[in-house]
């Protein structure tokens, strides 16, 4: 008998990447472990971003880095 794994929500991961695509940044590479870079095509900041993202004040703090106003 297998267990299947409990439904893990997405989390914010989905409405974060569509906020900061927005804002003009690009999946650039793959990071370590669970992690995202991403890139801002006019000056080249550079945001790194996990994609299990379930926490909101990181999303938050990730989205303040990105020079957003939004907050989840």
């Amino acid at each position: 008998m297998l267990l299947q794994p409990p439904d893990v929500p997405d989390g914010f991961y989905k409405d974060l990447i569509k906020e900061i695509s927005s804002l003009g940044f690009d999946f650039h590479a793959a990071a370590k472990g669970s992690h995202e870079k991403w890139k801002l095509r006019v000056t080249g900041k550079m945001l790194l971003m996990p994609f299990n993202l379930m926490s909101r004040h990181l999303a938050n703090a990730i989205l303040k880095d990105a020079g957003s106003l939004r907050k989840f």
